[in-house]
């Protein structure tokens, strides 16, 4: 056996069974905070896991701070945040993946929930803060009662899924399932992709509630409310032709 081939199997069988993607930029109040709780979900639930902190550019000290943990730091100057998270999938070594923003609005003890549901067959699982609990403060009033419940009820309409929240951040779903979705767009629309493709490919999609926390106060939102607004609109409209009205599998 050649040294690839040898190498290949070694990295197989030292796979973690669920890799956490944490993609982040400028998050150094509270990167360090979201990789130990990662890795006390771990520890509780006896998971063999790794965390991936994917620095999309930072320019404070979120990459000192991670590095400092237990987790594997990849720096990704391209920035976007679907841009951030494809590197982290391609850099990801376990069978399920479950991707999760570094601001300390996630409870990671959730983790144990996702992956049971990913476990007994799902390829795709959607946190939602709908059917769960938003704490006060935590999101604006005008994504909660406007921009997200009519871009969730306009993806719904167009592609025929049933979902509750299409920009909840905390997502499962298998590395065999993320690859056939061949996910592409670099922006916010990113969100939307995944479950537009997913839904094309007859995947089975789950949601389960969960907790949506208040961030560290001062903290600079990234979302820009009306250029990612339209920027999903727009991908939605786009896609519905081929994934909407067909619903066939990806070529």
């Amino acid at each position: 056996m050649d040294e690839p081939a040898v190498y290949e199997k070694e990295k197989t069988m030292n796979a973690p069974e669920v890799s956490v993607v944490i993609p982040c930029l400028n998050e150094e109040r509270t990167i360090g905070t979201c990789v130990k709780k990662c890795m006390e979900a771990f520890r509780q639930d006896a998971i063999d896991g790794e965390v991936l902190v994917i620095d999309n550019g930072s320019s404070d000290a979120t990459s000192d701070v991670a590095g400092r943990t237990k987790a594997r730091v990849v720096l990704h100057t391209i920035r976007g945040y679907g841009s951030a998270l494809m590197r982290g999938i391609n850099e990801s070594r376990g069978q399920y993946i479950i991707m999760a923003d570094g601001d300390d609005t996630y409870n990671f003890s959730d983790i144990r929930e996702f992956l049971a549901r990913l476990r007994s067959g799902a390829d795709l699982v959607m946190g939602s803060r709908y059917k769960g609990t938003i704490e006060p403060d935590a999101m604006p009033c005008l994504h909660r009662r406007i921009g997200t419940p009519f871009l969730t009820a306009i993806l719904n309409a167009l592609f025929r899924t049933s979902i509750t929240d299409i920009n909840r951040g905390m997502r499962g779903f298998s590395k065999i399932a993320v690859e056939k979705m061949r996910l592409e767009r670099p922006g916010m629309e990113f969100a939307a992709e995944m479950i537009i493709k997913a839904a094309a490919l007859g995947f089975r999609i789950d949601e389960i509630p969960v907790c949506y926390r208040a961030s560290v106060h001062g903290r600079k939102p990234h979302v820009r409310t009306f250029r990612d607004g339209w920027r999903h609109l727009r991908f939605m409209l786009v896609s519905f032709p081929q994934y909407g009205m067909k619903r066939k599998g990806l070529r």
